[in-house]
């Protein structure tokens, strides 16, 4: 299929004719969102557009809908900054009536901080002439080849400063413009700025260091390597296209069904994740929504440089505005759809990001076989995946996020980081809290935590959540040999239970099961969430990320779904003095068998950093998969095809 086929289909397929109550908003319904939202401020001039996105339907409307059925209300959720008030207003908007539905106007809290500010954050700090001055201290006077970043304060910020909203700003400094600025940290030095008034408040100067001259360049050609010989071609071809169909936002693909969503926090979101069983003759639901909704990056140095630095990429700042337009043949291999996003910048005016989401079929190498020596034959099957990703860029990292659906049933999420490590000079107390990466240059010790939001519906919504551990059966009358263990399975009755934690030693899953639904075998249906390699926080109890992020303590949460309850650190975590989120969504105590529910799963990688990680960092890996367990009666990838060469290459 050619690439001009393919451009036609992606612009057919987010052509928003009709929109599905779930489809992501269009341009033109941004633009009309924010204006009725900004029309309600006393000053537009003063106000910043935080967030404008889909207000999904309420699972109670959309479960019943069809198309036939009439068209459900189309709403859009706008969060805005009132500068001048100090305020943060969010509003519900219909887009069919052009009216606000309902506004709310708070105080005390502060909504994330858009990529616009960062970009007038830097302007505003390098022509400030105190800070100015302090490069000149340190031998710096090409100020444009300063790299400047906004980072959020959370709790470290002064008593009569806390009704700013606030960033602080390490920075780095290039040796010319094709430099890795990350080469060469500029220690000790930040700006405090006031982001509502776009000023600088103070100067932090800790210090004259010396800044590092590693090299740090990696581009073709500057390394000081010569490149490696190349491989021979490997091609991926399906001259007569993909296996998967689009419609809209819709897409099929085996027996799969599902529809994909973009927001400005989130990035990537699935909905109405669904399987077509034709042993039961029907389309059976698994998970109405999944998408990531917190990824926090602890920093474990308590330098100057480090204390800080307790990024939550998506409640302080949003992921998707930060996604990659991604290219064929690097980000992707093979027959690609791609999906272009709309946002909004914080006027209130659309723009398209192309090729956010990749859309993509891969071989994921044998699914099953068996060699039977007394006929001599050999039967098997290679397993093909759907892959659905993003991939955004957070200052100094990249994050590709990956949604996997198998023919297995399988359900798998990974996320790979990538990118450059952040860097500071050798510290005078020694360095126990980082790793000397190259030659004066430190890459100080850090955690990467993900959070997924998996609003579960095994079968209906009607769920229940039991955690499995495996243990060796006590008792010699019982286990006579010592060699019996077996799976010891332990419901989870109310919300104040259930929040856990990986145990390795016990072989422990979760599985969500529909007790009231049975295979042909008489047995609950479900799936079992499968943990990944993780770690837990370093960070002690009374640290400010753990203040803000106490789901971090427990890997597995569950919740009986609320669609106000969207967030583990709750919606607006910048500055935030702690308890929100996860915890307080459970004090309720609500029942959770039998019920709607929704499974919140935590993981982290631990990044000790290597030599081996500089200059640009090899992809690391981490994630969790979804494994249907009594929801088939049998293997239900035993209907794949063989190959076409199936057995013709026998010796």
């Amino acid at each position: 299929m050619t690439e001009s086929k393919l451009a036609e289909q992606a612009a057919a397929a987010t052509a928003n004719v009709n929109p599905h109550p779930l489809d992501p908003l269009t341009g033109p319904e941004l633009r009309r969102a924010a204006a009725l939202a900004l029309a309600r401020c006393r000053d537009r001039t003063m106000a910043r557009v935080i967030e404008v996105s889909l207000h999904e339907p309420d699972k109670s409307e959309l479960l019943p809908w069809t198309a036939q059925n009439g068209e459900l209300g189309r709403e859009a959720w706008v969060v805005v900054l009132d500068r001048r008030e100090g305020s943060t207003i969010e509003l519900v908007v219909s887009l069919d009536d052009d009216a606000v539905v309902s506004e709310r106007e708070l105080r005390g809290v502060q909504p994330a901080i858009t990529l616009w500010e960062f970009q007038e954050c830097e302007q505003v700090v390098r022509h400030d002439p105190g800070f100015q001055e302090a490069l000149r201290r340190r031998g710096v006077t090409d100020f444009d080849l300063v790299t400047v970043e906004a980072w959020g304060m959370g709790t470290h910020r002064d008593p009569d400063e806390r009704h700013l909203r606030l960033a602080w700003t390490p920075c780095w400094v290039r040796e010319d413009p094709s430099d890795n600025p990350y080469a060469h940290p500029i220690d000790g030095l930040f700006a405090i700025v006031d982001l509502n008034a776009m000023a600088v408040i103070r100067i932090e100067d800790h210090g004259v260091a010396p800044i590092p001259k590693a090299s740090g360049r990696y581009l073709p050609g500057a390394t000081g390597l010569p490149l490696r010989p190349g491989l021979l071609p490997l091609e991926i071809s399906q001259p007569q296209g993909p296996s998967f169909h689009v419609d809209g936002w819709e897409v099929s693909w085996q027996k799969w069904r599902f529809r994909v969503g973009f927001t400005s926090r989130e990035g990537l979101v699935l909905h109405q994740i669904t399987y077509e069983d034709r042993g039961r003759g029907r389309v059976r639901p698994i998970i109405y929504r999944a998408s990531y909704v917190e990824l926090v990056v602890p920093y474990g140095d308590p330098g100057p440089s480090g204390y800080r630095k307790n990024a939550f990429d998506i409640g302080e700042y949003g992921v998707g505005a930060f996604a990659n337009s991604l290219e064929r043949g690097c980000d992707c291999l093979g027959e690609i759809h791609y999906f272009d996003v709309d946002l909004c910048d914080d006027r209130g005016e659309p723009f398209t990001i192309k090729n956010a989401v990749c859309l993509h079929e891969e071989d994921f190498g044998l699914g099953w076989k068996h060699y039977d020596s007394p006929t001599d034959h050999a039967e098997a099957r290679r397993m093909r995946r759907l892959v659905v990703s993003f991939i955004v860029t957070l200052g100094n990292y990249e994050y590709a996020f990956y949604w996997y659906l198998c023919q297995d049933g399988t359900i798998e999420s990974e996320v790979k980081a990538t990118g450059i490590v952040l860097t500071r000079g050798p510290a005078p107390y020694g360095d126990p809290y980082g790793v000397t990466v190259a030659r004066g240059l430190v890459a100080p010790h850090h955690q990467h935590f993900f959070c997924a939001r998996l609003d579960m519906q095994i079968d209906g919504a009607r769920n229940s959540v039991y955690e499995v551990n495996t243990a060796a059966v006590e008792g010699r009358e019982a286990n006579p040999y010592g060699n019996a263990f077996t799976p010891v399975y332990t419901r989870l009755e109310r919300e104040v239970e259930a929040h856990r934690s990986v145990n390795p030693f016990t072989g422990r899953y979760w599985v969500v099961s529909n007790d009231l639904v049975h295979n042909s075998l008489g047995e609950p249906v479900g799936y079992k969430l499968v943990p990944g390699n993780t770690v837990p926080p370093f960070a002690t109890d009374d640290a400010d990320v753990i203040r803000r992020a106490p789901f971090l303590r427990h890997n597995v949460w569950v919740t009986r779904y609320d669609r106000r309850q969207r967030f583990p650190a709750g919606e607006y975590p910048n500055q935030h003095p702690g308890g929100a989120g996860l915890p307080d969504y459970q004090r309720a105590d609500r029942p959770i068998v039998d019920d709607d529910i929704v499974l919140w799963y935590a993981y982290g990688m631990l990044h000790i950093s290597r030599p081996e990680d500089w200059p640009v960092m090899p992809v690391e890996r981490a994630g969790f998969m979804l494994k249907p367990t009594g929801f088939f009666d049998r293997n239900p990838a035993i209907d794949v095809p063989p190959s076409s060469d199936h057995n013709q290459n026998r010796h």
